[in-house]
């Protein structure tokens, strides 16, 4: 073969794989695209924001209420006379016949404990007759305006205790609500 004729052939190919890597590059271009700016977002970050921020305050808002509700209230100190009112509504059950004995011995104990707190008077190592007779040179008012009200209620509770005496229902029932009427009569002042 000519040598002539082998080049031309050559140029030949050679000529259409030099249009292949212009036509790849000019494909290339169009398919990929050069590194642009950033582009402008449209507002939709603020609504997430804003949708957000109305979230974290609706669960403070709601932490809060609930801390309100679930707070532990603090219970006020019972006063000297509320509390005797309390200990003495715990001598109810004992209002019946078979435990009249147990309930003159809880109800004066609770009346002598209280009177001993709240006048600074010391009654639980006297008898009663020593107690009232001490009385008579007391210097508190409301223990001597009182003085008859207490004398049967302890006379009718050491009745009670030391001779097996049995009270009908509606005797402890007075002997209670005399109890009652003195603690409240007796009581502290409330502060406003």
């Amino acid at each position: 073969m000519n040598t002539r004729v082998y080049a031309g052939r050559i140029a030949r190919s050679c000529a259409w794989l030099a249009l292949l890597p212009g036509a790849v590059l000019a494909g290339a271009a169009d398919d990929i695209r050069d590194i642009r700016g950033p582009k402008a977002v449209s507002g939709s970050w603020r609504v997430y924001a804003i949708i957000a921020a109305i979230t974290l305050a609706a669960i403070c808002i709601a932490y809060v209420i609930w801390r309100g509700r679930h707070r532990a209230v603090q219970p006020r100190a019972l006063t000297l006379s509320e509390l005797a009112l309390q200990r003495l509504e715990g001598t109810r059950p004992l209002m019946r016949t078979n435990t009249a004995r147990a309930f003159g011995i809880a109800a004066s104990e609770v009346i002598r404990d209280y009177i001993e707190k709240r006048f600074d008077v010391v009654v639980t190592q006297r008898t009663t007759e020593e107690f009232l007779q001490s009385l008579l040179q007391s210097s508190h008012d409301a223990l001597v305006r009182h003085r008859a009200l207490l004398a049967e209620f302890l006379q009718q509770c050491d009745f009670v205790k030391f001779a097996g005496d049995s009270l009908a229902v509606s005797n402890m029932e007075a002997l209670f609500k005399s109890a009652h009427r003195f603690v409240l009569e007796t009581g502290e002042v409330a502060v406003a």
